[in-house]
């Protein structure tokens, strides 16, 4: 099954738009996310039409992009904050034109699971997904600062944690990605896929 050739455009333009924009009003390390990462490859995955980019891109988001839909929709229809992950996307100080760039999280894992039904599920995924981990994380945690706390290399949450030694909980999250995010997630598309 081809991916319609307008479909491939209107993405394509849609993410230089979103890069454009965060480029402007956001620092450089906003692009280290592991979701915004994911929507980027998603566009050479789109047009090579292939398997492995897009189940690299879905091992390493899926999970988190559920939990931040589940926080959106969930304080977008009862007002109560749920999960902290998507407070910007109620903060009025954030222009909405900005804050509706953000939207991507909600089709994002929708889009992923698709082109994987097209394309097939790389097993192989999950690994080059945690070598890319294992790259990005120490990356992040010493070029960008504790206030953004990107990927939450400084701690969970909005803030840095305190509790441990700043390295040891570096290297606890190396761990923790592989094994409790991407590692379930491969079983899953493996199940649910092959």
């Amino acid at each position: 099954m081809m991916i319609p050739l307008w479909f491939k455009i209107s993405f394509t333009l849609y993410v230089a738009v979103v890069v454009l924009v965060y480029a402007r009003k956001y620092s450089l390390a906003n692009f280290l996310w592991f979701s915004d990462i994911a929507l980027l490859i998603t566009v050479p995955a789109l047009w090579l039409q292939s398997g492995f980019l897009a189940s690299m891109a879905t091992v390493g988001v899926l999970l988190p992009e559920l939990l931040w839909n589940a926080g959106f929709l969930g304080q977008l229809l009862t007002g109560r904050r749920i999960t902290g992950l998507t407070d910007y996307m109620f903060d009025r100080s954030k222009p909405l034109y900005l804050r509706a760039l953000s939207l991507f999280h909600v089709f994002l894992p929708a889009l992923l699971l698709w082109m994987i039904y097209v394309f097939g599920y790389a097993p192989s995924a999950w690994i080059a997904q945690t070598l890319l981990a294992w790259v990005l994380l120490p990356l992040t945690y010493f070029f960008t600062s504790p206030d953004e706390n990107v990927n939450w290399v400084f701690g969970p949450g909005g803030k840095p944690q305190k509790r441990i030694p700043p390295l040891l909980y570096l290297g606890l999250l190396m761990l923790g990605f592989p094994l409790l995010v991407y590692l379930p997630t491969h079983f899953l598309l493996q199940w649910l896929f092959n």
